[in-house]
């Protein structure tokens, strides 16, 4: 599956943005899909993860403020974030497997098959 991010752009601290992640070559209704996100200098990290059938898990540093949903129709998911901060600036990248990821292995990039060029996301004081 191809994935495509999209949404990202400059927003003031405490703004919002819906990230896209639209798939083609076939439907991806049932892999788990995860949102990443990679500062400068910094590894790529966790944000969230859908494993389908409403199950979702988010970090701590994220939970309450991004939500992950889901398009099947429009074999998308998205992220919404919600009370942006500066520490928010990343590149955000989503990805995908069919084979779901479980346990500590939801953290790692390499548990993923598919990914999606990344779109930044810059929050402004």
């Amino acid at each position: 599956v191809q994935l495509q991010a999209s949404g990202g752009g400059l927003v003031q601290v405490g703004g919002s943005l819906r990230l896209s992640c639209a798939a083609s070559g076939r439907s991806f209704t049932n892999d788990a899909v995860a949102w990443f996100r990679q500062a400068p200098r910094k590894d790529r990290e966790l944000l969230g993860i859908t494993w389908r059938h409403g199950n979702i898990y988010y970090v701590d540093s994220v939970k309450g403020r991004f939500t992950i949903s889901t398009d099947d129709a429009r074999n998308t998911v998205y992220l919404q974030m919600n009370s942006l901060k500066p520490e928010d600036t990343a590149v955000y990248y989503c990805a995908a497997d069919q084979n779901p990821p479980y346990g500590n292995s939801k953290f790692k990039p390499s548990s993923y098959n598919s990914w999606g060029k990344g779109t930044l996301v810059t929050v402004s004081s």
